[in-house]
């Protein structure tokens, strides 16, 4: 949860290194008097006082914290006229604060720039007084109004860009809060704001927050979120919202996307390590639903062989029955009972429990008698299990993709030999392109493969016509600096090692290809990257494959969401003679507060 990061009154690291070279100016002779709240925000990014002891600064409480970061906002209700600087500002007490929204303070403390996360995260600092000393001088003073965050108040423009002489970090540039989102948000940083009616974007999370969206028409999606669809066109109207009173006294409440907050929400902008600019709510609006449900997709006709993936979120056998049902009630329902379901995230027969349990038998027994008992088929099940701790995610879980088949419409072609360090080869079977191993992994020795799930390849048949299955869980974006860091272009880290697994799969596809040209192949599953992205087009480089998600009309291309934005993760590419089909990003669980999973699976069906 954002507020319960501990902060630090000492001068960042990055901050530090900043002033050693010279790209930020400490001031020593401030701390004698007569500094207001935007002279300690100054125009930019970084207070011009950081490290500097400042005396009596007035303002107004706007905002209290009791819990997690403890301490308040005040804002000067006498502003300067420089739209840059922001007139609050945040106190870290370290404790629970002894002061009420609307008294009157002067806080005498230590100016200090506090990253969230730390500075390898490349989050935007926080500006702060930090070991503060209050005076209080009056109570019951009316709070500073609020600026207004709306459509017209963003600007279109999403950021400025950083330079190579500042290592590509904005910190150093001064606001233009006309001509840029970020600048703005930032301008206005500890200060009192407010968003009038505002449709949900993200839906309301564990953590009790969620997101909405001041420009309704930004790139709306059909059923009333967000679309990310370009690094170049950033959503800029979202923003986060939290509310300052502990939820055992006012529970948050719950939201999915498309759902409006309606009414006027108030209170100061912060900025966390979990959302960048948040809306801390010390009044909140009222949440008015849409009546969305979960989507359901067609049934596949006689003739039609349907393929699904679904990333069902670190299933193991201690999670209550209730989401192994949840989960199978969806395959039947929901999906409608494919023929072949690519799954990612099974984990071992314990779950995180790091004693060198690799099996997930009995997960797999678990899940498929659930859809058994939900109305579903008999599902068979493949999977090749992993070597301990080598495939990364929740330490001990040892996840891994399995395939589910209904054998009353496919079989399965098994082939001995198959296990966590023995490659699957291209061959040629009958004159037809084949795997030497079914169930088997593709190039697990790869360095790209290093601490990530290894795709699972298996062969099935389907009306007497052969299919070779790919499923994936590419390398996570853990790592990668958010949308609102101090790089812009924010850092991706994590990209390379999903170039270098998308290049390892579509030369094992073009490897089928030289074997049989016309040979049907589907790449499925979290591949953890946009249809746009640069880890998409490795996939389907020289024409070897298609991301079906592209047939699909903008508005509904996305599986996931993730701080407001409704984006692609999970997809199903096809080889050339998967010409003709129909795909569905079946919208289940992304856009609602009540999940089974963080994914919408992703079906399609075509005729081999």
């Amino acid at each position: 949860m954002p507020s319960s990061v501990p902060r630090t009154a000492a001068v960042s690291a990055l901050v530090a290194a900043a002033l050693a070279a010279g790209l930020l100016a400490g001031s020593s002779s401030a701390s004698a008097a007569d500094i207001r709240i935007h002279g300690i925000q100054g125009p930019g990014r970084i207070s011009p006082l950081v490290g500097t002891p400042v005396a009596d600064v007035p303002g107004i409480v706007t905002g209290v914290r009791t819990y997690g970061s403890r301490g308040f906002w005040f804002q000067d209700p006498y502003p300067d006229k420089d739209r840059a600087t922001s007139e609050g500002i945040f106190v870290f007490t370290n404790a629970v604060p002894t002061v009420a929204v609307g008294d009157s303070v002067k806080v005498s403390g230590t100016v200090t720039e506090y990253i969230p996360g730390g500075a390898a995260s490349g989050n935007q600092s926080l500006t702060q007084i930090s070991s503060p000393k209050i005076t209080a001088v009056s109570s019951g003073n009316k709070v500073p109004a609020p600026e207004t965050i709306s459509a017209k108040t963003v600007p279109a423009a999403y950021t400025p860009k950083g330079t190579a002489a500042t290592g590509n970090s904005i910190n150093g540039l001064e606001l233009k809060p006309r001509s840029y989102a970020l600048d703005y948000y930032e301008s206005l940083e500890g200060m009192n704001v407010r968003v009038g009616t505002s449709r949900v974007v993200g839906a309301t999370d564990p953590y009790s927050e969620l997101w909405v969206t001041v420009k309704p028409s930004e790139n709306e999606t059909r059923r009333g979120g967000t679309l990310y669809s370009s690094y170049e066109d950033q959503n800029t109207g979202r923003l986060q919202i939290q509310q300052l009173a502990p939820i055992a006294e006012q529970p948050f409440p719950k939201a999915d996307v498309g759902d409006v907050l309606a009414g006027d929400t108030e209170g100061p902008l912060d900025f966390n390590q979990f959302g960048g600019y948040t809306l801390t709510a010390r009044t909140l609006g009222k949440v008015t639903g849409n009546g969305a449900k979960a989507e359901t997709t067609r049934a596949q006709r006689r003739d039609e062989l349907a393929v699904a993936t679904y990333n069902v979120e670190n299933l193991d056998p201690s999670d209550p029955q209730e989401k192994f049902d949840a989960l199978a009630a969806a395959v039947v329902g929901n999906l409608s009972s494919p023929d072949i379901l690519a799954l990612e995230e099974i984990q071992d027969d314990n779950g995180a429990t790091d004693d060198g349990t690799v099996s997930a038998d009995r997960t797999i027994a678990k899940f498929t008698a659930a859809i058994v008992a939900a109305g579903g088929p008999a599902y068979e099940a493949r999977t090749v299990d992993p070597e301990d701790k080598t495939d990364g995610g929740e330490p001990g879980g040892n996840i891994r993709q399995v395939f589910l088949f209904n054998p009353e419409r496919v079989s399965f072609t098994d082939r001995a030999g198959g296990d966590a360090t023995t490659a699957t080869e291209a061959v040629r079977k009958g004159g037809k392109a084949a795997l030497s191993l079914s169930p088997g992994r593709i190039d697990p020795a790869d360095a790209a493969w290093e601490n990530s799930r290894k795709p699972l390849a298996g062969e099935f048949t389907f009306r007497g016509k052969p299919v070779i299955v790919i499923a994936n869980h590419f390398g996570s974006k853990g790592g990668d600096e958010s949308l609102v860091s101090h790089h812009q272009p924010p850092n991706r880290i994590s990209e390379p090692q999903r170039h270098l697994q998308a290049k390892s799969v579509n030369a094992f596809v073009k490897d089928l290809q030289k074997i049989q040209r016309g040979v049907d192949v589907l790449v499925v599953g979290d591949i953890n990257d946009f249809e746009f992205s640069a880890t998409t087009k490795a996939l389907a480089a020289g024409g070897a494959l298609y991301p079906a998600v592209k047939s699909l009309p903008a508005p509904e291309r996305y599986s996931y969401v993730y701080q407001g934005n409704s984006q692609v993760l999970d997809q199903i590419l096809t080889s050339p003679s998967i010409d003709d089909f129909d795909y569905d990003s079946v919208h289940i669980n992304a856009e609602f507060a009540d999940q089974n999973s963080d994914h919408d699976p992703q079906v399609l069906r075509f005729r081999p």
